[in-house]
């Protein structure tokens, strides 16, 4: 019987490549023009016509496009956002680039994304917007709100950082008629090296977000205009996409059958390889509906088998530390039990493309043996 193979994880943390991707940048760096040009506003059709909506938005980063959806949203000083404490710091960061105040709420430890319920529970009359964010590249269901939410004049923000790809219902995420935002960094379902997209929800946010993206200038003077024709009409921020980033996109865009097809044939390796340790539990992403971003798994003695499965050279990690009990946001802390409970229990595993089937049932040996070891030392 052969042996399980383990991931190199140097390869496994490196952006999956589909090929053409360096033929693409290559062309561009050629042309002499890297900035927003006609290579990115092709990536931006190309996005809206796979996502099946009237158009997109693209810029620098996730990060900045969280932060241009909440100012085109009206979100400022003064406001709320109700948000999981359970996601990555940056989408706590663009919420206070904006002067506002994160709300934050608990999640599902199922499936660690938040509920309708607990963003009910969570309004006040300063909440302007609610951001669920799609762990794992899970979709939310907010619909049984949304009447609430619109007639309170409450904006839908989605961070769909981990969702590239995967459906709601019979329409991608990005198509459900909410403010969707994703990102495109290394190692996202999708990447651009780096970069960013957002979906607004109608023609005049798309306007609102192109502007905001490019220094407040009118947009159909902001890439070509000679220097003492532009108009500024508002205030804006320095974040278009570049065209060596959009260039890459648009490789990975055109082969994406391929990186939805492994990541969900490897999620599902993952599933069935796990099935029979009754003490780890699978963070579930819904996968006939979702690109899986991430592999969470909740496990006893978390710090111990972590140290243990490290040892051994495999890659695990934490996503992610609770926001809630970062000093930095400390001012807004509130008592959430799910969300610390599991704070102590979930490990992520390597999950990229570049591993094999074989490789997962290798970092699973690896798992169960390094809950033995943990096991012992208690």
């Amino acid at each position: 019987m052969s042996t399980p193979s383990r991931p190199d994880a140097a390869r496994n943390a490196s952006p999956f490549l589909l090929g053409g991707e360096a033929e693409a940048m290559a062309a561009v760096l050629l042309s002499g023009q890297y900035g927003h040009t006609d290579v990115t506003e092709t990536f931006e059709k190309n996005v809206a016509a796979f996502l099946g909506v009237p158009e997109t938005v693209a810029v620098t980063t996730g990060t900045a496009a969280l932060h241009i959806a909440l100012v085109a949203a009206g979100v400022g000083p003064g406001s709320e956002v109700v948000v999981p404490s359970l996601t990555f710091c940056a989408t706590i960061q663009a919420i206070l680039a904006c002067g506002a105040n994160p709300h934050f709420v608990d999640v599902n430890p199922d499936a660690l994304c938040v509920e309708p319920e607990e963003i009910l529970g969570a309004l006040t009359r300063a909440t302007t917007a609610v951001m669920p964010v799609l762990f794992g590249g899970r979709a939310i269901d907010l619909s049984s709100i949304a009447d609430t939410l619109q007639e309170r004049g409450i904006a839908v923000i989605e961070d769909a950082a981990h969702a590239f790809g995967s459906f709601r219902g019979d329409v991608r995420v990005g198509a459900t008629g909410d403010l969707t935002c994703f990102s495109f960094g290394p190692i996202k379902n999708l990447t651009c090296g780096q970069g960013g997209m957002i979906v607004p929800r109608n023609a005049q946010e798309a306007q609102l977000a192109r502007s905001l993206r490019g220094l407040g200038i009118v947009e159909s003077q902001a890439r070509r205009a000679v220097t003492t024709s532009y108009s500024v009409e508002r205030f804006g921020f320095r974040q278009q996409m570049s065209s060596i980033n959009a260039a890459i996109g648009n490789v990975q865009l055109a082969n994406f059958d391929q990186a939805q097809a492994d990541r969900k044939k490897l999620w599902r390796a993952y599933r069935a390889t796990l099935a029979d340790l009754s003490s780890v539990k699978l963070v579930d992403v819904d996968v006939d509906n979702s690109v899986p971003h991430l592999c969470v798994v909740r496990v006893p003695y978390r710090e111990a088998v972590f140290e243990e499965m490290r040892a051994r050279g495999i890659g695990v990690g934490v996503h992610y530390p609770p926001n809630h009990q970062q000093r930095a946001f400390s001012s807004w802390y509130r008592e959430l039990p799910v969300t610390e409970r599991i704070a102590g229990e979930i490990m992520s595993l390597p999950f990229h493309p570049h591993m094999s089937e074989d490789e997962a049932v290798g970092v699973v040996e690896s798992l169960k043996e390094s809950l033995a070891v943990a096991g012992a030392q208690r």
